[in-house]
C-alpha cells in the first residue's frame, strides 16, 4: 500500500513540477438542469490560436467533480506566450466565452464563466480532482 502512495505521489509531483506556467486562468462550466455546456468553443479557440502562433504551448488542466450534474473548471496556463500574445489570447478567450453564453438556450443550458484574475500555481497544487485536459469526443 505504501508503494502505491509513493508512486502516486511521485506522479503527481512530476506533473506539477513539469508545468511551465505559473499563472492559470479559470473557466467555470456550470449547469442549470441538463449538465454543463460543451468545451468545444473554448478548446477550438485554444487550438486555433496555437496553430496560428506556430505551436506556442497552452497548458490546460481540468478540475472535475464539482457538482451533481458534472460541473467542472478548466485552468489555462499561457506563460509561454509573449506579452502581446497573452493580451490577444485573453481577449479572444473572453470573446469565445461570451459568444457561447449569448447563443445558449436560456432555460436549459448552463453558463460558462471566465475569471480574468490568474490563479497561482501554488493554489492549483492544493486542488482535488485536477487532471491534464484531454479533448472530449463528441458523438
Amino acid at each position: 500500500m505504501k508503494k502505491i502512495f509513493l508512486i502516486f505521489g511521485v506522479f503527481v509531483s512530476t506533473l506539477f513540477f513539469a508545468q511551465k506556467s505559473e499563472n492559470f486562468y479559470e473557466i467555470s462550466y456550470n449547469s442549470i438542469c441538463c449538465g454543463p455546456p460543451s468545451t468545444a468553443p473554448v478548446i477550438n479557440y485554444i487550438e486555433g490560436f496555437q496553430k496560428k502562433n506556430k505551436g506556442k504551448t497552452v497548458e490546460v488542466f481540468r478540475q472535475s467533480g464539482l457538482g451533481r450534474e458534472g460541473e467542472f473548471k478548466l485552468f489555462i496556463g499561457i506563460d509561454a506566450l509573449s506579452k502581446s500574445q497573452k493580451s490577444k489570447f485573453l481577449k479572444g478567450l473572453e470573446a469565445a466565452v461570451n459568444s457561447q453564453n449569448s447563443t445558449k438556450n436560456q432555460s436549459s443550458d448552463g453558463t460558462v464563466n471566465f475569471n480574468s484574475q490568474p490563479v497561482r500555481k501554488e493554489s492549483l497544487k492544493q486542488i482535488n480532482n485536477l487532471t491534464i485536459y484531454k479533448k472530449e469526443k463528441v458523438k
